[in-house]
């Protein structure tokens, strides 16, 4: 039976990767076609590929990590959920009337702890994209994620969240459903919920999109992934008129994660298997998976009055700055 393997999503910067791997499977077929033994050259090919893409991978600059984040085949909310979980059942509807795909969640056991979790959930191709709006959540989806919530803290159940979207739809029709307003209605109540809170940027954190799911105890965030107030493009066009300064803006706007560590916005950095954790998605999720336990253990040893105040004090800290006088 015929089988086909799915090609390569390439990033303008892999393509000397790809190049090497070419020049690679070359020789290789070559020698086998003339019976010549070139083991010791391609394993010095294949070393110098694996030492390259460490050092291409190391020295991202903001916007070609801004890339990566937004790659196709990046693990997704739902992926992670499966990989990491030991049961997991998916909830649907606000209670208001709708259901959005853009923002998903439900039940499952983490290492055999009850949880909730929930996330944005970008399509793995242009239907399913469109399917679920790019990842961009109407008022509807932050409700349903409320619910959850709510839910999650009625029957004492940690709530883990996954951050993945360019914001939240900011369509007329997102206004008249009352997008701002279900937003920040989940700020306030994130706030007061009794129980453990984790939120993890996975991808692309963008705006009041990523906020409206993203107060809790620890903020943790792969190494690729991006935190931003708004996308460098609108940034740019807003900035200078001209969307072609995104790469400037994103340098200005510090929206990667070692940039957010220093800051004091994010708690803990996720490493990501070399290449981004598309390249070994199950590698990423054993260290999600293993990252979220030992927060929970912390977190499940305090009481509530002291989660939640501990959680008020970690964003009040944020953006405090002191002005030296000259």
């Amino acid at each position: 039976m015929a089988t086909t393997e799915r090609k390569p999503l390439l990033l303008d910067f892999e393509k000397p990767l790809a190049e090497l791997a070419t020049r690679i499977d070359q020789i290789r077929q070559l020698a086998e076609e003339n019976g010549v033994d070139v083991s010791g050259q391609i394993r010095q090919l294949e070393a110098r590929a694996m030492q390259l893409r460490e050092e291409i991978f190391t020295s991202l600059s903001p916007s070609q990590r801004l890339q990566v984040a937004r790659h196709p085949r990046r693990p997704s909310t739902l992926d992670y959920i499966q990989a990491i979980s030991d049961e997991w059942m998916e909830l649907h509807g606000d209670r208001c009337g709708g259901d959005d795909p853009a923002l998903v969640g439900g039940v499952g056991r983490l290492s055999g702890q009850p949880v909730v979790m929930l996330g944005h959930q970008k399509g793995r191709d242009t239907k399913d994209n469109i399917a679920r709006n790019f990842g961009m959540p109407y008022p509807g989806g932050y409700r349903k994620a409320m619910r959850l919530m709510e839910h999650a803290n009625k029957f004492s159940m940690p709530i883990l969240t996954f951050i993945d979207t360019p914001g939240a739809w900011s369509g007329v029709e997102a206004e008249h459903q009352g997008q701002g307003e279900a937003i920040a209605y989940n700020l306030r109540e994130m706030f007061c919920l009794d129980v453990p809170i984790i939120c993890t940027v996975i991808g692309e954190g963008g705006s009041g999109g990523a906020l409206g799911i993203g107060v809790g105890d620890r903020l943790l965030m792969f190494e690729h992934s991006v935190y931003t107030v708004a996308t460098p493009e609108a940034c740019a066009a807003i900035l200078w008129k001209d969307a072609a300064k995104a790469p400037q803006a994103a340098v200005a706007l510090k929206i990667i994660s070692h940039d957010l560590k220093k800051l004091g916005i994010i708690d803990q950095i996720l490493s990501e298997p070399t290449g981004g954790a598309h390249s070994d998605p199950l590698k990423a999720a054993t260290t999600l998976k293993q990252v979220l336990l030992e927060n929970l253990d912390e977190l499940n040893r305090l009481t509530a009055p002291e989660r939640r105040q501990l959680r008020y004090e970690k964003f009040r800290k944020i953006g405090v700055f002191i002005e030296v006088a000259h």
